[in-house]
């Protein structure tokens, strides 16, 4: 059956509703960024100890993604959708009323666990559902969702937090998640291409594919990078010289949906130049970004986390698009591909991310720019090396690889 076209009833009931589900994921997942100042006061825990309320749940998900990626495979898609968003807004709801530091660090990675669902399996729904002259462009709309599920998160806990405390502010970003499963579940169309299979051997042939591997790490340290920034700037701008309180501080992640234009933009771009052109000068417009944050003034601060944040979501749109296209030409399942990218994407976060504390502490603003930009240079180097990886398609006759032609580059 073939897939949905743009202007198709399908098309925009599944670009909604995988939109929807983005925002629910990141915005529970982030829910806690904007609040480590408020966590590390209330718990007594460090700067760098606090960034652990956000570390842990996106180590759950991350290893939980290893697991996801493969059942989906056994029992589907959309099933696993609605249960990953059910799921980890009612998490979220307990740990509003998380009693000790312990007990928040367990909900935490609870929920980390719960929202595995999704990620694992939005781009390999969208490669089986969708045309094939549609994937990267969709794949920038969901991950626009993302970003704008992060950016809702972050402002949603930040302004309840001045008003109300953090435990309402985590309180209202669950709520938030189980609107948007509930508009998942009427929206989301069920999968007419899924065929259901076993794919206990994908993992260690995954590996042995230069373009995938280099994918997975550039997932890593681009993550990795925009994570520490993103953690360390709260603590940046409740201190002098900024002083600013949270509500105010959270209004910086305003500067999210550029992330959702630069992922819908760059698809597009894939679309139309190719993922190998679009990904480097991601990585590139990264690096500026970074650089610009460094003067300790506000406005310049919040024009480099803008042009920070495009160039990241366009890395990463193309990027997570690309992984199951590149798995289904070399004959390898598209979930579990989507699955292992993401689990490096999630280890990038948990790992290189919680270093932002300890950078801050050790050598402030400076330290963590300096930090994210080593990933961010690997990522771009990474980057470019693809352009020097052949595209590979399977040959019917023989079960082998062989090297894709000009006009399948994108592979």
């Amino acid at each position: 059956m073939r897939g949905y076209r743009p202007g198709e009833a399908g098309y925009r009931r599944v670009s909604l509703a995988l939109f929807a589900a983005g925002v629910a994921t990141f915005a529970l997942l982030y829910s806690t960024q904007a609040l480590l100042p408020e966590l590390a006061g209330t718990f007594g825990v460090s700067p760098a100890h606090s960034a652990w309320s956000l570390s842990i749940a996106t180590m759950g998900l991350g290893v939980a993604l290893l697991i996801a990626g493969p059942l989906s495979e056994r029992i589907g898609r959309t099933r696993l959708i609605h249960f990953s968003l059910a799921l980890a807004g009612v998490v979220g709801l307990a740990g509003a009323i998380a009693p000790t530091w312990p007990a928040l660090l367990a909900l935490r990675l609870l929920q980390g666990i719960a929202l595995a669902g999704l990620p694992a399996v939005a781009t390999a729904y969208l490669r089986e559902e969708l045309h094939a002259d549609t994937h990267a462009r969709a794949a920038g709309l969901y991950i626009g969702g993302t970003a704008l599920g992060g950016m809702s998160g972050r402002l949603l806990t930040g302004g309840v937090a001045d008003l109300l405390g953090w435990r309402w502010a985590m309180a209202a970003v669950a709520l938030l998640g189980l609107l948007c499963a509930a508009v998942v579940a009427v929206l989301l169309p069920q999968s007419r291409n899924f065929v259901p299979r076993r794919s206990g051997a994908f993992t260690v042939r995954a590996f042995t594919d230069p373009a995938l591997v280099s994918l997975y790490a550039v997932g890593a340290c681009s993550m990795g990078a925009f994570v520490a920034v993103y953690n360390a700037m709260s603590f940046r701008l409740t201190s002098a010289p900024f002083l600013l309180g949270a509500a105010a501080a959270g209004t910086v992640f305003l500067v999210y949906p550029v992330g959702t234009l630069s992922s819908t933009l760059s698809g597009r771009l894939a679309d139309r130049f190719g993922r190998r052109a679009v990904m480097p000068f991601g990585s590139l417009l990264t690096a500026a970004g970074l650089l610009l944050t460094l003067p300790d003034r506000l406005p310049v601060v919040v024009v480099g986390l803008a042009v920070m944040t495009a160039g990241f979501f366009c890395v990463h749109g193309v990027a997570s698009g690309w992984v199951p296209v590149r798995a289904h030409a070399a004959g390898l399942p598209a979930g579990p591909a989507a699955s292992l990218y993401l689990c490096c994407y999630y280890a990038g976060s948990s790992i290189f991310g919680s270093l932002s504390g300890t950078a801050w502490s050790l050598g402030s603003w400076p330290a963590v720019v300096g930090l994210s930009l080593i990933f961010v240079v690997l990522s771009g180097v990474l980057s470019t090396r693809l352009r020097r990886v052949p595209a590979l398609i399977p040959d019917g006759r023989s079960g082998r690889f062989r090297p894709a032609m000009p006009l399948e580059a994108g592979r």
